[in-house]
């Protein structure tokens, strides 16, 4: 059964769920344990030392996988981020380009670029979230490559401008291209499993221990069970850089939208 439906939820419960679920293996775990780790110890001597330096070990070793997979995570997020930056900029760019042409040719033509910013914000981005890659936008900058490519220019300095404005085409749908390409990006389910997988070992390290305080072993047990969920969490966010509250937003379309191309901005 696929995980994506925690994307769906409020961060906070995201993070809520998460982190408890981690406590409650945590607790639960060291409850159950708890007489068999008895039995692990003698009565004269303690092998707590041992379980300690074992757990040290295994934790910095889990700490040094996880950094890593956060930093690419976030490396992913931030290029993901770049991307619908440099995509905006092209289509401000080539909106521009067009205001210059003849006034028939003019008209059509940005109002084609109006109605492709509004298919971005209203339909590709909730699209997006839910990890499908939307197929209208292509349609439309097809529509728009037809009226562009019709055109004739009169003069030298239309040539010009026409062949700017074919190439800032060009940029623009390359840039679409790659967004697209960080839909369904992410970490592989193997990555995951190592992940999960190792944050489990972590907590089952603790269970070794024995302490005649059981309160002390408690809290224990949960401040590192909830330190991992909320590790796991922060990468589970920044993961799919389209995807749940944390996500990158058209903000960057949002801005041309209303600062260009909106009719009486």
């Amino acid at each position: 059964m696929s995980m994506f439906w925690v994307y769906s939820l409020p961060t906070w419960l995201f993070g809520v769920l998460t982190i408890g679920t981690f406590v409650f293996v945590g607790v639960g775990g060291m409850f159950l344990t708890r007489k068999w780790a008895r039995g692990l110890h003698f009565e004269d001597h303690s092998h707590n030392d041992i379980v300690g330096f074992f757990l040290g070990a295994v934790t910095v070793f889990y700490g040094v996988t996880l950094g890593l997979m956060s930093v690419g995570a976030w490396t992913t997020h931030t290029d993901a981020e770049m991307k619908v930056a440099q995509e905006a900029a092209s289509l401000a760019a080539l909106y521009r380009d067009v205001s210059s042409y003849p006034v028939e040719r003019r008209t059509e033509l940005q109002e084609g670029l109006r109605h492709y910013t509004r298919e971005v914000i209203d339909v590709a981005w909730p699209a997006q979230r839910r990890g499908t890659i939307p197929p209208g936008g292509i349609e439309l900058l097809d529509a728009f490559q037809k009226k562009l490519v019709v055109f004739e220019p009169s003069s030298e300095g239309q040539k010009i401008l026409h062949a700017e404005a074919y190439r800032e085409y060009d940029r623009l749908v390359e840039f679409r291209r790659l967004r697209l390409q960080s839909v369904t990006g992410g970490l592989s389910a193997a990555l995951w499993f190592m992940l999960l997988g190792g944050a489990f070992i972590c907590i089952a390290i603790t269970w070794f221990f024995y302490m005649r305080n059981q309160s002390m072993h408690f809290w224990m047990t949960v401040l590192l069970s909830a330190l991992l969920g909320l590790l796991i969490f922060e990468l589970a966010t920044i993961d799919y850089p389209f995807r749940g509250d944390m996500s990158v937003g058209p903000d960057a379309f949002v801005t041309v939208y209303e600062q260009l191309m909106k009719p009486g901005g």
